[in-house]
């Protein structure tokens, strides 16, 4: 715990109801979406980039380690205070800033839910595309920092795609300011796109300006079983060929159908290794062409049954058990480690297989889902963390499911980021050379290692843990 001076100060900066050091307080900000956890000595809830500002000028006088946090909903232990010192949330600096619709952009503060900033923009008849699956609870500088996916982003991209310009904090203090709205902005290194997916090692995102786009005229949803995987991975590849252009490509294999079918009761087919989701969009002609042209090709590679949606409704029952799929594993097994890999498109068939291989290897069941059109599966490690055993095993699983992805072309991560739990394979997806660059980075733009300490790089960084 830092002494008590410097809670004074700190209390001096934010407010003495911002500053949490009681136990309960510490706790609730221990953890995120992983089954990882680690108090930190203090919360402080800054309410303004100044004040951000003014409580890292302290951290880094006295170098006390500083993790900033959205809602926690990561899943790489990237907001854990492994470390100790100050958890930094930045949900009190929640505004939507600015709507520009003659430039056709946003400016909030980094602690917005993401969905909110979608509807205010689609409020005004347009279109933010990034899509988390944790949109509705997660926030945009959280999605900055890990570079965020989602399922529409076969079509339209990840959200560094969209970040023109960021607010942001540097580890002395300093407050800076990149990108702009210009379209074309090449001078000097990109910072901007440094900085996003940086997961808050390099500086604490404070505000964000991203770009929208015309929101399409509709969109059209097909629903394609197959009774071999294999099949439905073919299937990807021959309707990303075929010029369909669909939006949302997603897959779920036969643990995912049944563990959804027992969770909801929807009448899924419990007989069948995967299901397709597929959505098109754009104006009535072409998101239908682009629909009817998947559902015709899944029917020539195996699908035993195709539905394409005809009204709303329908869609939506169809979008109901994909997006039901993480709350409904916990029916099967107390924990779950829910990874990240991607692979180019073509190589999806061979990964899954891969994937069957190593569950088999490593007696434990791993749920594949994801968005297979872009190559982003999401293999779902199915374990009970109270088992020693189940825990090792558990670590030969995640080894083997990243060099298989590292082996047919891919990485370690398409959204998730690297945080600590990919930390120990960097170097095997990225080679030495480029990690060291990177090192030469953060100790550039970090000097005294205070920010998000031991995320990313293994532990040979001063106050990296162990």
């Amino acid at each position: 715990m830092p002494e008590q001076n410097i809670i004074d100060e700190l209390k001096s900066i934010v407010g003495e109801r911002y500053v949490l050091t009681a136990p309960e307080d510490l706790v609730a900000y221990s953890y995120d979406a992983t089954f990882t956890s680690a108090r930190p000595n203090l919360v402080v809830l800054p309410g303004s980039t100044q004040e951000v500002s003014e409580v890292l000028k302290v951290a880094n006088r006295e170098v006390i380690p500083v993790v900033p946090r959205g809602m926690g909903t990561g899943l790489a232990a990237g907001s854990i205070p492994f470390s100790g010192g100050i958890v930094l949330p930045l949900t009190r600096m929640d505004r939507l800033l600015e709507i520009d619709r003659d430039n056709m952009m946003a400016t909030a503060q980094a602690g917005i839910i993401t969905s909110e900033l979608a509807d205010a923009v689609a409020r005004e008849g347009y279109f933010y595309p990034p899509d988390p699956t944790s949109d509705h609870y997660s926030t945009l500088g959280g999605n900055v920092a890990c570079n965020a996916g989602g399922a529409r982003c076969l079509k339209y991209g990840i959200t560094g795609h969209y970040v023109m310009a960021l607010e942001v904090v540097l580890a002395d203090g300093r407050i800076m300011r990149v990108g702009g709205k210009a379209t074309k902005n090449v001078t000097g290194y990109d910072l901007v796109h440094l900085l996003t997916g940086s997961e808050g090692t390099l500086a604490v995102i404070t505000e964000v300006t991203v770009r929208f786009i015309a929101a399409p005229e509709t969109t059209r949803t097909a629903q394609a079983i197959f009774p071999r995987l294999t099949d439905a991975g073919q299937a990807i590849n021959a309707v990303l060929a075929s010029g369909a252009n669909p939006s949302m490509v997603e897959i779920m294999d036969e643990t995912a159908i049944k563990s959804v079918e027992e969770y909801l009761h929807i009448g899924l087919p419990l007989d069948v290794e995967a299901i397709l989701l597929i959505e098109t969009d754009g104006d009535e002609a072409d998101a239908m062409r682009g629909i009817e042209t998947a559902a015709e090709i899944c029917r020539r590679n195996g699908a035993s049954e195709v539905r394409v949606a005809a009204t709303p409704e329908e869609s939506e029952e169809m979008w109901k058990a994909r997006s039901s799929i993480s709350g409904s594993l916990g029916r099967i097994r107390p924990n779950k480690l829910g990874e990240d890999v991607t692979v180019p498109h073509s190589a999806v068939p061979e990964m899954i297989t891969r994937i069957k291989e190593i569950s088999a290897k490593w007696g434990l069941p791993i749920v594949i889902f994801g968005h297979a059109g872009d190559g982003n599966l999401h293999p779902n490690i199915l374990f009970d963390k109270r088992d020693p055993d189940e825990m090792q095993r558990v670590k030969g699983v995640v080894g083997d499911l990243f060099r298989a992805a590292v082996e047919l072309g891919g990485s370690l991560s398409g959204e998730h980021g690297v945080g600590v739990l990919k930390r120990p394979y960097l170097e095997m997806a990225m080679g030495p050379v480029a990690v060291e660059m990177q090192k030469r980075i953060k100790r550039a733009w970090d000097p005294n290692n205070i920010l998000n300490p031991g995320k990313i790089f293994p532990p040979d960084l001063p106050n990296n843990p162990g």
